[in-house]
Order: C-alpha cells, then sequence, then structure tokens
C-alpha cells in the first residue's frame, strides 16, 4: 500500500502531479464555483479551500486506502468542516459509455473493501439490500458518488474529463437528515437547482438514507435518465463479521 495522497487545491494546481490533473482540476473547479452550481456545499467548500483531492492512474489504485484513512484522520480533527473527498480518475483515450464508467466506480469500491482491514462495523447492515446499508471504510460509514463525463442528460454529474468520485463521512450529515426540517428544506432546494440546470427531473432513485423503500446503493451511481436502476448491487462486503 502506497503512502497518502490527500491533496490541497494547491496541489492540485501544481506541478508536482501529472499534467492531466491540473486540466481536470480547472474543469471541474471551474463548474462547482459557478455561482449558479446548484450544491450549496460543493461550491462553498471548494472556495473555502475545505476539500481535499486525490487522484488515480488506470495502472495504480494503491494509495486510494491510505488516502481514505488520512482523509478520516484529517475529519477527526476537525468533525465540524463539512468536507468531502474528491478522487480524480485518469482520462481515457477514447469516450465510454455510462456502464463502463459504473463498473469502474465499483470495481474502486469493491478493492477498498478488499485492502480494508477493519471489520465491517456492526451497527450498519453490510447487505446493500438493507435500507440502512452503506459502504464503510475503517470502520466508518461513507456516501460515495460519481460523476462521469458520459453524463449527457444530468450535465450536474459531468464534472469535466475525469471520472470525479466524491467520498463524504456520514457524520457531516448530522442536522441535515432528510427525516429533519433543516435537512429536507436543504436538500429540496439543491434539487430544484439541479432539475433547473439539468432539465431533467430527479432520478427516481434519489431520496434520503434511512428511508425504507429507498436503497443507498442506488444514489451512489444514478442513471443518465428517469429509469429506476433494478438488478442486485455489485459490491459484496468481504470484511463482514457476520
Amino acid at each position: 500500500m502506497k503512502a497518502s495522497r490527500l491533496l490541497t487545491t494547491e496541489d492540485m494546481r501544481s506541478d508536482a502531479v501529472p499534467a492531466w490533473v491540473n486540466e481536470s482540476y480547472e474543469q471541474y473547479s471551474n463548474v462547482v464555483t459557478d455561482q449558479t452550481f446548484p450544491c450549496f456545499f460543493g461550491q462553498k467548500g471548494e472556495r473555502k479551500g475545505e476539500l481535499r483531492y486525490s487522484f488515480l492512474s488506470h495502472a495504480d489504485w494503491t494509495s486510494l486506502p491510505s488516502t481514505l484513512t488520512a482523509f478520516q484522520s484529517l475529519m477527526a480533527k476537525r468533525p465540524l468542516i463539512r468536507r468531502g473527498l474528491f478522487v480524480f480518475i485518469e482520462p481515457e483515450e477514447q469516450e465510454q459509455t455510462l456502464d463502463y464508467y459504473r463498473r469502474y466506480f465499483w470495481d474502486i469500491l469493491q478493492y477498498l473493501n478488499d485492502k480494508d482491514e477493519s471489520v465491517w462495523p456492526a451497527h450498519t447492515p453490510s447487505d446493500p439490500n438493507h435500507h440502512l446499508w452503506s459502504f464503510c471504510f475503517n470502520g466508518q460509514s461513507m456516501f460515495a458518488f460519481a460523476n462521469t463525463p458520459a453524463y449527457k442528460q444530468r450535465i450536474t454529474r459531468d464534472l469535466g474529463q475525469s471520472m470525479v468520485i466524491g467520498f463524504q463521512p456520514r457524520e457531516i450529515f448530522q442536522g441535515l437528515e432528510g427525516t429533519e426540517p433543516k435537512g429536507h428544506n436543504s436538500r429540496e432546494a439543491v434539487r430544484k437547482r439541479v432539475e433547473a440546470w439539468d432539465q431533467i427531473p430527479k432520478h427516481p432513485d434519489i431520496s434520503h438514507y434511512g428511508d425504507v423503500d429507498h436503497r443507498e446503493w442506488k444514489q451512489f451511481f444514478i442513471g443518465d435518465d428517469c429509469v429506476p436502476i433494478t438488478g442486485a448491487c455489485p459490491f459484496r462486503a468481504k470484511n463482514d463479521s457476520k
């Protein structure tokens, strides 16, 4: 396992990273700092330098487990800051389909689980078909989501030439849960802005964590349409304590 590659905005713009990382980051930053960008939290975090970043080449993912661990340690030091970790994937030479990126995304989450030395936490179901399932790493529940250049209708999910995977510790949503008035209002405001940007209704699999009719894994990588995702989740926890 390689050493952590937890990067700041300055790092992403420096010559210490590959040129494709500079280019992908600038494309991403131009989108999320647009004043009309729907996600208030992402826009604020980007402008204030509170977010963290990393990158993966197609040939080498070995830095990711230690990077995610370092990000979790950073969160533990200042838990009130609603940080996110955004991982940039080396761009493809030719345009790929959404299904290609979906497989790539789940392969990365499975890789993280394979390298995770912690036992799956007892308080989080390991079965993705359970409404309280969540991806976990190092004993911590996290929300992961994908953005790719293959999105043609949901343009808020296209952040440039790279697939960009976001990781957010679930505790940053405390007080903003879908069952709380503040959380419900914030989510609805963002979703209305997203619909205005995309000119398409929200995906039917978008809900809030804990909704008994909702499966969290489907929200990690939504479709580019309004068709509910069917079939089984590609992810299986290898370190299940049961």
